[in-house]
């Protein structure tokens, strides 16, 4: 089990523990943590409902083509913006800490 913050978007922080070793992703992790992250395409990168900025110093994989593509035409975008259901859960990912973006 790994810890990660969400702040959600009135700037509250919520910590949740999830497991790493049953191949899930950010976004599936909040939206089991009834966070209000939608997750319409289900994981396959084609929206940017679970888009959210990274706020701590962790090493994450590079995006791939199909997320840059998405964050392209995704409003609100940052230099730290990445889409939830890329991150997979990893015990290198405790202590993550992750800001959801803006409707």
């Amino acid at each position: 089990m790994i810890k990660i913050t969400v702040i959600d978007r009135e700037n509250n922080p919520h910590e949740i523990e999830a497991p790493t070793d049953m191949s899930l992703n950010l976004m599936e992790i909040c939206k089991a943590s009834e966070l209000p992250v939608q997750g319409t395409c289900g994981g396959m990168a084609l929206c940017s409902t679970c888009h959210c900025y990274i706020q701590s110093k962790h090493e994450l994989p590079e995006a791939n083509d199909a997320e840059e593509d998405m964050l392209d035409q995704a409003f609100f975008v940052e230099d730290n913006s990445r889409l939830g259901c890329q991150i997979k859960l990893s015990d290198d990912l405790d202590g993550l800490v992750v800001k959801l973006a803006p409707e």
